[in-house]
């Protein structure tokens, strides 16, 4: 590596305040705040909103996204029916102006 340009890489704990989880790790972020970790040490603390411990995609509670039903629900809202589209009722062919 080239010297003097880097940023400096080091001890940093990451805390999780929404799930009350801390993980110490290395980085090149810092900050002015600190704290004491489980080895006596003091070391710089960021903290974030969400770490694996909060995320429903770690922790299970992931919503699955029926898009299906969202192009339907619009349809109903501002479209054609399902049986009109099927059959092609609406006479059009997909071309710009050209009818059945």
């Amino acid at each position: 590596m080239k010297p003097g340009i880097h940023p400096a890489y080091g001890p940093v704990v990451f805390r999780d305040k929404s799930a009350d989880y801390a993980f110490l790790t290395r980085s090149t972020l810092t900050s002015e705040r600190t704290v004491q970790w489980e080895d006596g040490n003091i070391y710089p603390v960021v903290d974030v909103e969400i770490s694996s411990r909060s995320h429903p995609f770690y922790t299970g509670t992931a919503r699955v996204v029926d898009s299906a039903g969202r192009v339907e629900r619009f349809e109903r809202r501002y479209g054609r029916s399902g049986a009109e589209r099927r059959a092609g009722r609406d006479g059009h062919d997909g071309r710009d102006g050209a009818e059945r």
